[in-house]
């Protein structure tokens, strides 16, 4: 097991995961926002979820208001727009700080292997990133890209 796995978070119903669950697994993680211009991103992730389930991707979704308040609801209400307005099925996690002083350490993690093209820091919501099976972080996207162009990184990463 990768760094990665050593991770632990907990969801929006309150429960800590340890990331060791997703060994052996492709993830890509996101910072999400449910009032974010780029939220309808929501149905592209659950698109590649579903996709490639079966092959060993796992989408995780961890809702930031760090940028803009984009994200004002609790847990509840995160989640049911998740649902409602997406039919997201992959994990969703707690408000997450990802930059700051309170900055989640899966995030002071992932930024530092993952450089982003302007400096370290995650700079607004659906950054996206890779991580390989081996818990190796591969890539990190632009919250501009689309997640259908990333299907290519993805399918690599799977090994299909």
């Amino acid at each position: 097991m990768g760094e990665f796995h050593q991770f632990r978070a907990c969801t929006l119903q309150g429960e800590e995961i340890l990331l060791e669950r997703f060994a052996g697994k492709a993830v890509l993680v996101v910072n999400t926002a449910s009032k974010c211009g780029f939220t309808p991103q929501y149905a592209g992730l659950e698109w590649l979820q579903r996709k490639y389930k079966a092959e060993g991707l796992v989408i995780l979704g961890f809702p930031c208001n760090q940028f803009g308040h984009q994200e004002p609801g609790d847990a509840v209400t995160i989640q049911k727009g998740c649902l409602l307005n997406y039919g997201v099925s992959f994990p969703m996690f707690e408000k997450t700080d990802v930059r700051g002083p309170r900055t989640h350490p899966l995030f002071a993690w992932l930024t530092t292997k993952l450089p982003g093209v302007f400096g370290n820091a995650v700079k607004w919501n659906f950054t996206k990133f890779l991580i390989g099976r081996d818990g190796t972080p591969l890539r990190r996207f632009a919250p501009i890209t689309r997640p259908v162009k990333i299907e290519g990184a993805i399918r690599e990463a799977l090994g299909v």
